[in-house]
Formats: structure tokens, C-alpha cells, sequence
């Protein structure tokens, strides 16, 4: 019988999918989610990472010439595009949509929801499972390809052949660093379309920072997994706290 990645994988993916569309499904019956906000996120994400994509196409060669992979430099690489281009982005769309009153104050969280869910329900979670399905078939058809990927697999990602007991545990940290991304995507979405709506600078150049996650990217192979991934979620954490913050204090100044 041919080897295969375990079953097991499968789980991070549908996990990640189900929370993130299963949030936004809640706000649109119990909180405030327009299915509008779909539209105006996924505009201000995928144009983020489109732009991202031709940079890196562009530059990234250039970049390692120069720089190697020095972990600090990669980090800044990563970092900026993410600070200007995905937060930054974020807030462009949300001034055009509110500037045409499209958006307003009671659509921020749906606005951070719905970036949330680009990233990690469609990116990352439909995205992941499919590649993990197409693997998987491949592996299992047993056809003339099928050696030379098993090779190629079991160099540079070992752990898809773990057993159950080992890879639930990655599974679980998996699902941990999408709930993180989450928190940083509501948040800096949130904050952004607050700052177009109420024209608080303060409130952008606190979004802005958050972007800076993906300068700790780099750092993941050199620290272990539940170090990196506990250090990211506090900092998710405390970004999702900053965002609840500033809501509330606007909420109050504009009773």
C-alpha cells in the first residue's frame, strides 16, 4: 500500500473554514453583518495580496541577493508589505465605501470579520484543503508521479506522515495560528473602517502596527511551535483588546 499523509490533516482545514464562515453567518443573524461587506473586504484583501504577490515576484530575488535570509531583514520585508498594504489597503477601501455611503460606524466588525474570512476560511482553509485532497488522491493512485511527490514530501514536510497521536498536536496549533490571524484581521479592519467613519487618525496609526505580525514569520523555524505559536495568539490577543478599546471609547465620545 502506497504511503499517504494522514487523514488527520484534513481537520485543520474544515475547522478553520467552519469558525471563520460560521462567525460571519452568526453576526448576520444575531449581530450586524451585510452581505455587502463581503464585496468591500474582499476587494481591500485581495488587492492586498495581488500587490504583495507582484512585489515579491519582482523583488524577492533582489532582496535575498542582498540580504540573504537574515531572519530580521525577511521580517521587515514581510512586515511592511503587510503594515501598508493589507492594513493600509484596508483603510483605503473603507474610506472610498464610506465617502459614497456604502459603510458606516455599525459596520466595522463585519468589515474586520469579513477580512478575517478572506484570509483564513478562503486563503488559507479552501485553499489548504484542496491542496491536501489533490496530494492525497495523487498519493493514493499510486500513478508514475506519484513516488517522486511522496519523496518530495517526506523531505520538506515530514510531519504530513506522522501518526494521528503525533499530528494532532500541529493540528492543534494550526487552528490556533488561524484563530490568531483572526483577531488581527478584525481588528485592524475594524479599526480602519472606524478611522474613515469618525476621521480618527489615531485609530489608523493604531491599526497600522498590527500588520507588523509577518515580521515574526521568519522567526518560526528558529523557535519551537508552541513558543511562536503561543507568542503570536498573546499578540493577537492584546490587538484585539486595543481595537475593543478604542470602539468603546468612540461609542462614549459619540453618545
Amino acid at each position: 500500500m502506497t504511503q499517504n499523509i494522514d487523514p488527520v490533516y484534513f481537520l485543520e482545514p474544515v475547522i478553520i473554514i467552519l469558525f471563520s464562515a460560521g462567525l460571519v453567518v452568526y453576526w448576520h443573524y444575531r449581530r450586524s453583518f451585510r452581505w455587502a461587506l463581503l464585496g468591500y473586504s474582499l476587494l481591500a484583501y485581495a488587492g492586498a495580496i495581488a500587490v504583495k504577490v507582484v512585489l515579491q515576484a519582482l523583488t524577492f530575488s533582489t532582496f535575498q541577493a542582498w540580504f540573504g535570509n537574515n531572519p530580521p531583514g525577511l521580517g521587515v520585508y514581510f512586515g511592511a508589505q503587510t503594515v501598508f498594504f493589507e492594513v493600509g489597503g484596508a483603510f483605503l477601501v473603507a474610506a472610498w465605501a464610506v465617502s459614497r455611503g456604502k459603510l458606516d460606524a455599525k459596520d466595522a466588525e463585519g468589515y474586520g470579520l469579513g477580512l478575517a474570512l478572506w484570509e483564513n476560511g478562503g486563503y488559507v482553509g479552501v485553499f489548504g484543503l484542496v491542496n491536501f485532497i489533490v496530494v492525497y488522491i495523487m498519493l493514493a493512485s499510486g500513478g508514475p508521479n506519484s513516488q517522486q511527490l511522496l519523496s518530495s514530501l517526506v523531505r520538506a514536510r515530514p510531519e504530513l506522515f506522522y501518526t494521528p497521536l503525533e499530528a494532532l498536536p500541529l493540528v492543534g496549533y494550526g487552528i490556533l495560528e488561524r484563530v490568531s490571524s483572526l483577531f488581527f484581521h478584525f481588528s485592524w479592519g475594524y479599526l480602519c473602517l472606524l478611522a474613515a467613519c469618525f476621521h480618527k487618525k489615531s485609530c489608523f496609526l493604531l491599526a497600522l502596527p498590527m500588520g507588523l505580525v509577518d515580521f515574526f514569520v521568519p522567526f518560526a523555524s528558529t523557535l519551537t511551535i508552541p513558543v511562536f505559536e503561543w507568542g503570536i495568539f498573546i499578540l493577537g490577543s492584546g490587538a484585539l483588546g486595543v481595537a475593543l478599546l478604542v470602539a468603546k471609547s468612540l461609542r462614549l465620545d459619540h453618545v
